[in-house]
């Protein structure tokens, strides 16, 4: 077995083990903190965290643009350029964090208008805000080195060492707010935990590159020396804002056009789907920079072999989460919360659309990635505009349909028909038809796949919205016989599948 397909496996498994341990905890500590901190106190948090998500769009390209950038010297052993490229990436993140920094104190003038109706008093809101502040600063200022460790495929380090410190961190929090029930307490571990894994972190990060040397002031003089940096930085930041705001608005547009308490309902399809998603992108997400070390080797044959075999993992998990999400979400929120908070179907129906569209073509966006791919700035403004066109009509006409309508018709234009042709003529060098010669038989497979096991569930009469033991019977039954059709149509007709299953096969031999 390769060493990239170890890491590859490595980083996915480390990936679902913190992914399970955090999933439990964080339903835990909830209730924990509700109870004993209060909910005001938690929107609170919830509020400054998404204030700062705001000013850390000043980042958004950068990280990306250096990643790719460290694909081809990680693969050729260049130490010297390795550091001199991080050098840079220390300058531009520091000139980020002053930016971040700055323009944190200015918004914090206005928190005396802006929480003018707390109970909290404003003592613990810059209290906090500062302490999630100075915490988000460290990764600016101190532990940028850390985007060498992803990629390197060494990922699974930063998820050890930081998700064992939120672990540890939510621990302690739960155990102090039960004794001691007290808000300052709870923001200074916080910052605290953000301080330790980052200086726990740097000192690995020293072990694993002992020859590393950058210098932040170098830096300055170096970034002329990599033009590329600030042309992907400038190329991606366009890309990451058009992503921030077509999936960040869905919830404000919904507010807009329909209501506060429709909101709340989108949110709770929103949350299930989100929090199923999360367990199949933890482990996808993890091969990026293994798809990086891959590119930058230059083997065409096996970049493409690679790519149908991702493909094909894409659309069966994109094909399994729609047959899941579209079974099973209504009559669990039926068990969960009420039948009254039960949508529409056809609002169930465009959401399952779009998480296919957005789930399956994450291979053409890895490898457009991992390419470097990204001059294409005309779509994301294209898929933007249209976007917000079509959701101020839609949204108007038809509320919530409209709305998610019209996030399915601009992907679809975007994400399955010009990505995957700059691609394929791009970097493939290969005629766009070979890419739908192969797609097409996993759109067809998913769909009957999905069409087949609807009609036999339809035949059962399960009940399943009446009890969760109902709920999980139905669950397993539709699962089982899903997976049944879905793993025999995509071994027998899916471009790159007998390849994976081979390549698994190999896994477990080797094991």
């Amino acid at each position: 077995m390769g060493e990239r397909v170890k890491k590859s496996i490595l980083n996915a498994e480390v990936n679902l083990i913190f992914y399970f341990l955090t999933l439990f905890l964080a339903f835990f500590s909830r209730k924990i903190f509700l109870e004993f901190l209060g909910t005001e106190f938690i929107g609170l948090t919830g509020t400054l965290n998404n204030i700062l998500g705001y000013l850390n769009l000043a980042e958004l390209g950068i990280s990306g643009s250096i990643g790719y950038l460290l694909y081809k010297p990680l693969q050729q052993k260049n130490k010297a350029e390795i550091s001199e490229i991080l050098s840079v990436f220390g300058y531009l993140y520091n000139w980020i964090g002053l930016i971040i920094l700055f323009a944190g104190l200015i918004i914090s003038l206005f928190f005396p208008w802006i929480f003018a109706k707390t109970a909290l008093g404003l003592g613990i809101v810059y209290f906090s805000f500062y302490s999630i502040l100075g915490s988000s600063l460290i990764g600016y200022f101190i532990n940028y080195r850390q985007i060498l460790l992803s990629a390197d495929q060494k990922n699974y380090l930063v998820a050890i060492y930081f998700q064992s410190a939120g672990l540890v961190k939510t621990v302690i929090q739960i155990a102090l707010a039960y004794t001691y029930k007290n808000l300052y307490v709870w923001v200074l571990i916080e910052f605290l935990f953000g301080i330790i894994g980052c200086i726990i972190l740097n000192l690995k990060i020293n072990k694993e590159y002992p020859w590393l040397s950058t210098n932040k002031l170098k830096g300055k003089n170096l970034w002329k020396k990599y033009p590329n940096i600030i042309v992907y930085t400038r190329q991606i930041f366009i890309h990451k804002i058009k992503d921030f705001i077509l999936y960040k608005s869905d919830e404000l547009f919904i507010f807009l056009f329909v209501s506060l308490k429709m909101v709340a309902f989108y949110g709770n399809y929103t949350l299930i789907a989100t929090r199923t998603g999360q367990l199949f992108s933890s482990v996808l997400g993890s091969i990026q920079a293994s798809i990086g070390n891959l590119v930058a080797e230059g083997n065409k044959q096996k970049i493409i072999k690679v790519f149908w075999e991702l493909t094909t993992i894409r659309h069966f998990v994109a094909g399994f989460l729609c047959f899941s999400i579209y079974h099973y979400i209504e009559p669990f929120i039926s068990i969960w919360l009420g039948a009254e908070y039960l949508l529409p179907r056809n609002i169930l129906i465009l959401l399952v659309i779009s998480i296919y569209i957005g789930t399956s073509r994450g291979s053409v966006d890895m490898f457009n990635a991992t390419h470097g791919l990204f001059a294409d700035t005309w779509s994301a403004w294209a898929e933007l505009f249209m976007n917000v066109t079509i959701t101020l009509i839609g949204g108007y006409l038809w509320g919530i349909s409209g709305i998610l309508l019209s996030k399915v018709i601009t992907t679809s234009l975007i994400g399955l028909i010009w990505k995957p042709y700059y691609l394929f003529h791009s970097a493939f060098h290969l005629p766009y038809l070979k890419y739908w010669g192969g797609a097409i038989r996993n759109y067809i497979v998913s769909i009957f796949s999905f069409g087949t096991t609807h009609l036999i569930l339809a035949i059962w009469d399960c009940h399943a919205d009446e009890g969760y033991l109902q709920w999980i019977a139905y669950c397993a039954a539709g699962t089982f016989i899903y997976l049944i059709i879905n793993f025999t149509l995509i071994y027998l007709f899916c471009k790159g599948a007998k390849d994976f299953f081979s390549r698994i096969c190999n896994i477990i031999h080797f094991k």
